[in-house]
């Protein structure tokens, strides 16, 4: 079920995506735990299960943690490292692993869940990974502006997604021009 591709230092994963839970605290295996019983029995205020465990890619690079709907590509949620402030496998369930990062804008945090067959403690140790990667290089150039930080990460990805549009627009082209 995991795929890892790797291009130009960043990575992805195919995972199953079990769902987003709003969370109280940024960190602790009990908290990853309670967002894993939540999303059993969710609450409409506090939790945004996923449809069937849907596939996902999970996005990882210097920047962030973007995770992206596995056949459309579409961006479901984006995390800028540094918002990201606890990342585990779930110590009953050795399938299931999430983390925890703040919202840019407010106050609140979230748990994000996934599933992986065999890869869960590899991918764990990969965020942690870049998470301590990106803190290194913050610290080297002072710290920028988190802001400016997830603007520049956004704009990326969506140079990527426009470029793979023009691709396809292309193509569509042709075959009308044909």
């Amino acid at each position: 079920m995991s795929d890892i591709l790797e291009d130009e230092g960043d990575i992805s994963f195919t995972v199953k995506f079990l769902g987003r839970v709003k969370v109280v605290r940024p960190s602790g295996q009990q908290i990853l735990e309670e967002a894993v019983q939540s999303l059993k029995s969710p609450d409409k205020f506090n939790s945004e299960k996923a449809a069937k465990k849907s596939k996902v890619l999970i996005f990882l690079s210097m920047s962030g943690i973007d995770i992206l709907e596995h056949k459309t590509k579409f961006l479901l949620y984006s995390c800028p490292l540094p918002t990201v402030s606890f990342c585990a496998v779930l110590r009953d369930s050795p399938k299931v692993f999430g983390f925890i990062a703040q919202h840019p804008a407010a106050d609140m945090y979230h748990c994000y869940l996934f599933q992986s067959q065999k890869l869960a403690p590899v991918l764990v140790s990969a965020i942690g990974d870049a998470f301590r990667a990106s803190k290194k290089e913050q610290n080297v150039r002072g710290g920028r502006d988190l802001v400016v930080e997830a603007l520049r990460h956004k704009n990326k990805v969506l140079q990527r997604e426009n470029d793979e549009l023009r691709k396809k627009l292309g193509g569509h082209i042709y075959e009308v021009l044909s």
